[in-house]
């Protein structure tokens, strides 16, 4: 009977944790999702400009941390208008056919300090894989309009053949035109709702 009692007290101790986890919506003005891939030697770098999704945070309870976002892929902004249709025909994300990217954390690991390892599942031209972000919380501040804010980055790298992107073509040299790796970088600010 006191195993149970003792059980039950620490359940009821526990639990409380992540019903004060606050929940974030993503300010888009604020925040980016970008990404950066080789183009013969150097990087090219890109980001989404549509995009939407929230967070829960508590800064005492990593362990609750949560976050999922929805991309729309014919959002994609390369500052390249000719090759951004490229990317979004049929050779890459096949925009008419898969509308959004999306991802949705599964759970929260390595934690230390304010920063951890988030895991969760990356959806990209219809195909799911797990992957991991290198997770840095920024802490929270509240705005000069009084909107409670949290911030974070996030980093991973994904290879796009894993996700059906395998379109290339070689060069003279040899060398293939489009790298394999995808680096993605998360600047992420929420606004607390509620």
């Amino acid at each position: 009977m006191r195993t149970k009692f003792t059980l039950l007290l620490a359940a009821l101790c526990v639990f409380p944790l992540a019903l004060h986890a606050d929940t974030y919506k993503v300010d888009l003005d604020h925040s980016t999702v970008g990404f950066k891939v080789r183009h013969l030697l150097s990087w090219v770098h890109g980001s989404f400009r549509q995009f939407e999704g929230n967070f829960s945070y508590d800064a005492s309870d990593p362990l609750s941390w949560k976050a999922e976002a929805v991309v729309q892929a014919a959002s994609i902004d390369t500052n390249v208008p000719q090759r951004d249709k490229h990317l979004q025909s049929k050779d890459f994300f096949d925009v008419e056919n898969f509308l959004n990217l999306s991802f949705k954390s599964t759970t929260i690991t390595d934690v230390s300090g304010g920063k951890a390892k988030l895991h969760g599942i990356l959806k990209i031209h219809g195909i799911e894989k797990e992957v991991v972000f290198d997770l840095e919380m920024l802490g929270e501040v509240t705005d000069p309009w009084g909107n409670q804010t949290a911030s974070f980055s996030a980093t991973t790298t994904i290879n796009r053949k894993d996700f059906g992107l395998t379109w290339n073509q070689a060069v003279e040299t040899g060398q293939l035109l489009v790298g394999e790796e995808i680096k993605i970088e998360l600047e992420i600010t929420g606004v607390k709702e509620g």
